[in-house]
C-alpha cells in the first residue's frame, strides 16, 4: 500500500537517501543522483522521521519541483530524532541506554508509510537512524531501503583500495596526540590485514585531518580522499602518503571521505 491513507494494514519504513550536497555552495540536480522511483516514493510519503526538520522540508521542496507531493509542505508530518541521538548515537554512548524509537513509528502502525531521512546520503549509515530501523523490525514494520548515493561506497569504489575487506570507523579523535595514535593504529591494521580503513571528518577540519595523516602515515601507505562526491566539482585522489605533502586539502565546506590501506 502507499501509506497515504490510514487503514488496518501497516505502513512501511522507507529509508530515503538524500543528495550529498548538504552544506555545499552548489546543489546537484536531484534527477542526476537519485532515480525517479526513489523521488516518486518520497513524493508519496507524508510522514517523516529526520535529523533536522528544516533541511527535510528543503529536500521535500526540491522533490516537489519534480514530482507533486502528496501533501503540501506545511501539512507534512515531520518528527526530528532527539538531540541526544545525535550526540550519543542511536545505540547510546558507553553506559547510556539505547534510544527506543518505537513511538516514532506510530503512523506506520496506523497504516502510513514513514520516511526516514538524514541530511545527506543513506540514513542509518554514518548518520543517525539505526534505532528507527531496529524499532521497525521489533514492531513488524517492513523496512524498504530506497536507491540513492552512499558516499562511503562511492569513495571506496573510486579509491583503488581493497573493496573486498573494509571497515568504516567514523570520526577520528580531535585531540592531536590521540588522533595520531588512532591513525597509526588504523594504518597498522590496514597494512597487516589488507583491510581498507574509511573515516570522515567535519568539513571545516578536513585540512587538519589531512595534515595529521601526512605527518603520521608511513610514506608508502596509500591514502585516498574523495570530496564533493556527485557534485560538479567532485575531487577523488588516491596516492601514497608522501605524495600528499604538497596537495590541496578538501574545501572547508565540502564533505569528504578518507580511506587508507595498501
Amino acid at each position: 500500500m502507499s501509506g497515504d491513507t490510514p487503514g488496518t494494514t501497516r505502513g512501511r519504513l522507507l529509508l530515503v537517501p538524500a543528495p550529498l550536497d548538504f552544506g555545499c555552495e552548489t546543489q546537484t540536480p536531484l534527477q542526476d543522483t537519485l532515480p525517479a522511483g526513489t523521488l516518486q516514493a518520497a513524493a508519496r510519503t507524508t510522514h517523516w522521521v529526520c535529523e533536522n526538520a528544516k533541511s527535510a522540508r528543503a529536500y521535500l521542496k526540491r522533490i516537489g519541483e519534480l514530482h507533486p507531493l502528496a501533501s503540501p509542505l506545511q501539512e507534512q508530518h515531520i518528527t526530528e530524532l532527539p538531540r541526544a541521538v545525535h550526540k550519543k548515537g542511536d545505540h547510546g554512548a558507553q553506559g547510556a541506554a539505547r534510544f527506543d524509537a518505537r513511538s516514532l513509528l506510530a503512523p506506520a502502525l496506523a497504516g502510513h508509510d514513514v520516511g526516514l531521512l538524514s541530511e545527506a546520503g543513506m540514513p542509518a549509515v554514518a548518520d543517525p537512524g539505526s534505532s528507527v530501523v531496529r524499532a521497525a523490525h521489533e514492531l513488524g514494520v517492513a523496512v524498504v531501503p530506497l536507491v540513492g548515493p552512499v558516499s562511503l561506497l562511492l569513495a571506496l569504489a573510486a579509491s583503488g583500495l581493497n573493496g573486498q575487506n573494509f571497515a568504516f570507523v567514523g570520526y577520528l579523535p580531535q585531540d592531536a596526540a590521540e588522533r595520531a595514535q588512532r591513525i597509526a593504529s588504523l594504518e597498522a591494521l590496514a597494512l597487516r590485514t589488507g583491510q581498507t580503513q574509511l573515516f570522515i571528518e567535519t568539513p571545516y577540519r578536513n585540512a587538519a585531518l589531512l595534515q595529521a595523516l601526512v605527518q603520521t602515515l608511513q610514506p608508502a601507505t596509500r591514502l585516498a580522499v574523495a570530496s564533493g562526491l556527485t557534485l560538479a566539482d567532485a575531487s577523488i585522489r588516491s596516492m601514497e602518503a608522501r605524495q600528499w605533502r604538497h596537495a590541496e586539502p578538501p574545501g572547508r565546506h565540502t564533505p569528504a571521505v578518507f580511506a587508507l590501506g595498501r
